[in-house]
């Protein structure tokens, strides 16, 4: 498990340039497969377009990537898009842009900015956020120890959930990849050793992060 990027929701943005409505949809895909059937999907919605043209990256090392022009001029539509993606950084993300002939040409340099700003404007209406890998640790402690604990975690930024009260507290803290060892070492030595720590399960939390043009 690693730490990756990728959309925070669905997004549609419809931008118009030379009469032409360029329609870019964004969104999360797990698989290749799962792409494909979306793009399936969107082309069935957007059977009168004139181009679906996409762009997909998707894998922890964004290892498969794919991208169409769906009749453009080579190199105006699909690749713009995907550098898109690129340039964000955004793993298992699809978006696809759909245009709506307006009646000019725009040109080659023309049809690359068109498609580059309606993927940014897509990417940007979805926000990004950061799948990060943490570590989860199960605390047991006497009820006397738990004002204690509660203030040393919350000085640290730590966040105490899932705690249950039985005949002692237990409660699970989540701790960055990376960290584990001194968080370990820095609770045992503040607690006399009086609190038992488990390890749990790894797992992703969500960080937005702040995304600008």
């Amino acid at each position: 498990m690693i730490n990756y990027k990728t959309i925070i929701n669905p997004s549609e943005v419809e931008i118009i340039e030379k009469k032409s409505r360029f329609i870019a949809t964004v969104i999360p895909v797990a698989t290749q497969e799962e792409a494909e059937q979306a793009l399936q999907q969107l082309r069935k919605k957007y059977y009168n377009a004139t181009h679906n043209c996409f762009a997909y990256q998707i894998g922890e090392k964004n290892q498969i990537q794919r991208c169409s022009d769906d009749g453009e001029p080579q190199g105006t539509a699909g690749k713009p898009i995907l550098d898109i993606l690129k340039g964000y950084g955004t793993q298992n993300t699809l978006i696809c842009v759909t245009r709506y002939f307006g009646g000019t040409l725009l040109g080659t340099g023309g049809l690359v900015r068109a498609y580059s700003r309606a993927a940014k404007e897509g990417i940007l209406a979805a926000g990004i956020k950061e799948k990060r890998v943490i570590q989860l640790y199960i605390l047991n402690m006497s009820y006397s120890l738990l004002g204690k604990v509660q203030h040393l975690l919350a000085e640290k930024g730590y966040v105490l959930r899932n705690t249950t009260y039985l005949e002692t507290v237990t409660c699970e803290v989540e701790v960055e990849v990376g960290h584990q060892e001194a968080f370990c070492k820095w609770l045992t030595e503040n607690t006399n050793a009086e609190v038992l720590i488990t390890e749990g399960e790894l797992t992703y939390i969500d960080v937005p992060l702040d995304v600008y043009c």
